[in-house]
């Protein structure tokens, strides 16, 4: 009999290696199948947690950042798009040009995942996709309805959890608990609170770490 997993997915929908690291992971446990039992919960976590409403250029936010010039924010970019066509995640960096602040999307993914697991990973998945599939601006209280509307979750309730600034605090407390313990990047994926692979992973490390933990044979 194998033993439950765990997986406390810690990231920022702005982030794109968060959303390479998803694909991976679900990638390792459909190559794995049915056996596998996972208990897969979504944490906050904020890039850039003072940014503005209108949000930022990509390119001038990463360049002040890191540093960064166009031709390697060109090279970065192929990149990722080619990691995330491999794992069946589609990028459009010509419509993903700008940043946004994401803490109203972690109080609906909270709110989300108050639903269940199934209704929570539902919701991130169209975040993920939305943005960097689609370049749609994830701090809009309009867009961020109508992505929750098109995953089946009640449109209504959205509105009102965004309207009414609910689990802000729910969310803050969240995000100072994996900061105090020593989350500064992301995505940091935590299995069964004890075990962290940092970082968009290839799915082979996502499946080792699965297998070892739940006492599958390799």
């Amino acid at each position: 009999m194998t033993r439950p997993v765990k997986i406390d997915f810690v990231s920022d929908v702005a982030c794109p290696w968060c959303a390479i690291g998803l694909a991976a992971l679900e990638r390792a446990m459909a190559d794995i199948g049915n056996d596998l039992q996972v208990e897969l919960r979504f944490q906050p976590f904020e890039l850039n947690p003072d940014m503005g409403p209108q949000g930022e250029s990509i390119a001038e936010h990463l360049g002040k950042k890191y540093g960064l010039s166009g031709e390697q924010l060109a090279q970065n970019g192929e990149a990722l798009r080619q990691r995330g066509e491999a794992l069946g995640f589609r990028f459009d960096l010509q419509k993903r040009d700008r940043i946004y602040n994401t803490f109203d999307a972690h109080r609906l993914l909270h709110w989300a995942g108050e639903r269940g697991a199934a209704p929570q990973l539902a919701l991130k998945r169209a975040l993920l996709q939305a943005y960097h599939g689609e370049g749609r601006n994830v701090s809009d209280h309009d867009t961020l309805v109508a992505i929750v509307e098109a995953t089946g979750l009640d449109a209504a309730e959205a509105r009102q959890v965004l309207d009414t600034g609910h689990f802000a605090e729910e969310v803050r407390e969240r995000e100072r608990f994996y900061q105090q313990r020593g989350i500064r990047a992301v995505p940091a994926v935590i299995f069964n609170d004890r075990h962290l692979i940092q970082g968009g992973q290839p799915a082979d490390v996502f499946e080792q770490a699965l297998r070892q933990l739940s006492g599958m044979a390799a």
